[in-house]
């Protein structure tokens, strides 16, 4: 029972982590959009 209750706390520390990883890569990926927003590509001929 020792083992069960310290590997799922474990699992919970690591569930927090990869919250906070997700948080921050969204974060970021609003800002690279935000940096890369400015940028326009001209149309291509066919």
């Amino acid at each position: 029972v020792n083992q069960l209750d310290q590997m799922t706390q474990q699992n919970a520390a690591l569930v927090e982590q990869s919250a906070a990883a997700a948080q921050s890569l969204k974060e970021q990926a609003e800002r690279l959009s935000d940096a890369v927003s400015v940028f326009r590509l001209a149309p291509q001929a066919a």
